[in-house]
């Protein structure tokens, strides 16, 4: 690797290629330019490129990429060529719903333990998972030496959630509850907010609107 100071948003270009990739070759596609990656997935070859370099040199000028080499040179500077126990707190609507989401395993995302507090929930089992209680939050993730954990809980439980997780080896939390998270430094946070991306999203609409009747009047 070039640098570690690679941009995120390049982080989350190469998921986009690694995905867009994959279905190339499930096509019987063997070799692939930059321009056909860029068409693909909606940005400029010279960005593929620049994507790339942060990495080292990949393909063959003139030729073109190796659909799987480039796969797999992804999938393993994405962290993805091992497999992450996880555990989800939160066993309501949307921990459901992500238990039962096919692209983690599929990606290699192996949840191994789902908790709540509510006591009919516990010693159920989603989509496979068995559903604990939160008193045995450090046991399962020892045991399963789980490193990620997804927070699906009301704001106003989140930041107990998230303390309890820094009493575990836990060394990353995808934050769905909508509300900001304090934890020690060595957890890494990511927060997914669906109402700020719609907001984003309503945004550029709103804004493409605005545009097209400027042009028009």
């Amino acid at each position: 690797m070039k640098t570690l100071k690679v941009p995120e948003a390049t982080i989350t270009r190469l998921s986009v290629y690694s995905r867009f990739l994959a279905q190339a070759d499930r096509q019987g596609i063997v070799t692939i330019s930059s321009g056909e990656i860029a068409e693909g997935v909606g940005v400029s070859p010279a960005q593929v490129r620049k994507d790339l370099a942060y990495f080292g040199e990949f393909g063959t000028r003139g030729v073109g990429y190796n659909v799987k080499d480039l796969y797999w040179h992804i999938i393993k500077i994405l962290g993805l060529n091992t497999t992450w126990p996880m555990v989800i707190i939160g066993a309501g609507n949307l921990g459901t719903a992500l238990s039962m989401y096919g692209g983690f395993r599929e990606r290699g995302f192996k949840i191994v333990g789902i908790f709540d507090n509510a006591p009919h929930k516990i010693g159920y089992r989603l989509n496979g998972v068995e559903v604990y209680s939160m008193d045995r939050l450090a046991e399962i993730i020892e045991r399963e030496k789980a490193q990620i954990a997804i927070i699906a809980v009301p704001a106003d439980q989140a930041q107990f959630v998230a303390d309890e997780l820094a009493k575990t080896s836990i060394r990353g939390i995808l934050n769905f509850a909508p509300r900001v998270i304090n934890v020690p430094s060595h957890i890494e946070v990511r927060n997914v907010d669906l109402t700020v991306n719609l907001e984003i999203l309503t945004f550029n609409l709103a804004f493409r609107r605005t545009l097209k009747a400027y042009h028009e009047a």
